[in-house]
């Protein structure tokens, strides 16, 4: 993959601007609904990797549970000049992680509550060192962890959010978890990468896409507690 363009969004280099900041993102666990799950980003401008780490817990929701980080930072990124998103991993356990983008954040409900917009998502598997080019295409199109049809292209000049979560796909994933990543990056490339985040496990594609229809209700109400 030959980059002719790249844009360093969060870590990757040591200008404070780019570099991993704690205060650029906060947890959205499912303890709003009695949950245990709970995550961590472990960083700082100096260093070089985010650990995103925690406990996936399945026990206080029957089987259900997720932990996530989201942005904090209120601004847009105009993302159209570029083909996709790369992430360079440092470490990983072999758990499945959600890389989420939404285009829209509306106002808050009185109770403080955010209200739900569509999210696109893109499901990954690591163990170890790994670089991940993720396409525009790749992203799924969700609204409150349902996949959605019809709906109007992933706006790529107001990005507004970015997030990283580990689901429990009831029962397939739980315990500790951690992701270690060294960037996110806006790419445009001169041709694209052969399918790289594409998950190889036989039959995992069709369980998560079960668990999303399973978790209709359930995640649902969550998922719209936390703007999902």
């Amino acid at each position: 993959m030959a980059p002719t363009s790249h844009l360093p969004l969060f870590g990757g280099v040591r200008q404070v601007s780019k570099a991993w900041n704690p205060k650029d993102w906060t947890s959205s666990d499912d303890r709003v609904r009695g949950g245990a799950s709970h995550s961590t980003l472990t960083c700082s401008p100096s260093s070089l990797v985010a650990i995103f780490h925690g406990t996936l817990d399945i026990n206080a929701l029957g089987g259900a549970g997720f932990a996530s980080q989201r942005t904090t930072v209120e601004r847009t990124w105009d993302l159209s000049g570029y083909d996709g998103l790369e992430l360079v991993i440092d470490h990983a356990d072999n758990k499945v992680y959600t890389l989420t983008l939404k285009d829209e954040i509306l106002p808050k409900r009185p109770d403080g509550r955010e209200q739900s917009t569509l999210s696109w998502e893109f499901d990954f598997r690591s163990e170890g060192r790994k670089t991940i080019f993720v396409k525009w295409s790749d992203f799924r199109p969700t609204y409150r962890g349902k996949e959605k049809e019809g709906v109007e292209p992933l706006d790529l000049k107001n990005v507004k959010r970015f997030g990283i979560m580990v689901r429990s796909f009831f029962g397939e994933q739980d315990g500790g978890f951690e992701l270690g990543l060294v960037s996110i990056a806006a790419l445009r490339t001169e041709r694209y990468t052969d399918n790289p985040g594409e998950i190889q496990d036989e039959g995992l594609e069709e369980k998560i896409g079960a668990y999303r229809q399973r978790h209709r209700g359930l995640f649902g109400w969550l998922a719209g507690c936390l703007g999902f």
